[in-house]
């Protein structure tokens, strides 16, 4: 019996402890919060541009937040990690992220490998297949610019960057 007394007590600090181990964050857009880390899964409720959240965890491209009495998935990029609203810290969030000093608990992003972990990148192999499929999607020069021409964009000359030049040997091991 004590030891059930004693299960329960523990158990209900840890659930009344478990917010304050959430990192606090700030939503970027009117977004949805999904009940599954997936964009086709239910929706659990919606949150507006400049709501506060709760990061309970991260899983890929998807973190896992509390809004008031909701509770699931964001897509990692609505989401602003620290307190402080939609100003932000600005530079210091940067400097930050990739300093060793930086708050294990924020979340960093980085564009065209969230998601992927190191093992995942390991494991990757060419696939002919997909590669073929990119060429569904290719389009002529016409197109480009008959789509430019609708947004009223125009084309700018940009002069070409120089060739680059090797570097010179800075000590006598490099240049032997």
């Amino acid at each position: 019996m004590r030891n059930t007394l004693i299960f329960a007590a523990t158990l209900s600090l840890c659930v009344a402890a478990a917010p304050a181990l959430a990192a606090p964050g700030t939503v970027l857009r009117n977004d949805k919060i999904y009940s599954q880390p997936s964009s086709s899964s239910a929706v659990a409720g919606s949150v507006p541009k400049g709501a506060s959240v709760n990061i309970l965890s991260k899983q890929g491209g998807w973190l896992r937040v509390t809004a008031g009495k909701t509770t699931g998935w964001m897509r990692l990029l609505s989401v602003r990690a620290g307190e402080g609203g939609l100003g932000g810290a600005g530079v210091g969030d940067v400097v930050g992220a990739a300093t060793t000093r930086s708050d294990p608990s924020r979340v960093v992003a980085v564009a065209g490998l969230r998601g992927l972990n190191e093992e995942e990148l390991k494991g990757a192999k060419f696939n002919a297949a997909e590669l073929a499929q990119l060429d569904m999607w290719v389009v002529t020069v016409a197109q480009a610019k008959t789509f430019a021409g609708q947004a009223s964009l125009v084309a700018v000359k940009v002069p070409a960057l120089p060739e680059p030049k090797p570097a010179k040997a800075s000590s006598s091991w490099e240049s032997n």
